[in-house]
């Protein structure tokens, strides 16, 4: 199977030029069949945004950013095989789901691997370096939210050395859902 040897792909952060491909891989992750309990958004909704969204989202996110980084898995001939996204996240503010923030963290989103990829080492490459990321940025933990009915991505979290801390974060776009905390503390 292509995707079974580490070699094959190189970890890396995304360039704000290479907008495209961060639209390219996000419409694909978001027509995952695992999609609605993987990502706050639709693939409808993606679809249908500017190309100036893509570009704000890519250059915020690009190397050299200081309050996110999109890492992505670079195989042969430069297609993405897989990315995530760390946000930092500073102690005394409020997060998107209006919990506050107590210290500096980072928090992994928006983590996908096409599927032919998957088991094959590279989310691990993924998480190693967005971990790595943060730590450089003076992240004191590393967080992620997961579905609570997620439990694939769960699983592969436990592995990566996160654990849960017993926070449940309610959905607002789906009353009565909620999500997972799940922390890597340093």
């Amino acid at each position: 199977m292509t995707g079974s040897v580490p070699g094959d792909y190189v970890i890396r952060s995304i360039r704000a030029d290479e907008w495209p491909a961060v639209r390219e891989l996000r419409l694909r992750a978001l027509r995952d069949p695992v999609a609605h309990l993987a990502y706050l958004e639709t693939y409808d909704d993606a679809v249908a945004r500017p190309d100036s969204f893509w570009k704000e989202r890519a250059a915020g996110a690009s190397e050299g950013a200081t309050g996110a980084q999109q890492i992505v898995a670079e195989g042969p001939r430069g297609s993405w095989l897989g990315t995530l996204t760390v946000l930092m996240e500073e102690a005394g503010t409020t997060d998107w789901a209006g919990f506050a923030v107590e210290r500096r963290q980072g928090h992994v989103v928006g983590v996908f691997v096409r599927p032919e990829w998957r088991g094959s080492g590279l989310t691990r490459a993924l998480f190693d370096a967005g971990v790595q990321w943060a730590w450089g940025r003076g992240a004191e933990r590393v967080r992620l939210i997961v579905h609570k009915d997620n439990g694939r991505a769960q699983g592969f979290y436990r592995k990566a050395g996160f654990v849960p801390s017993g926070v449940s974060v309610p959905l607002a776009a789906k009353p009565g859902e909620s999500e997972l905390e799940f922390v890597l503390e340093r």
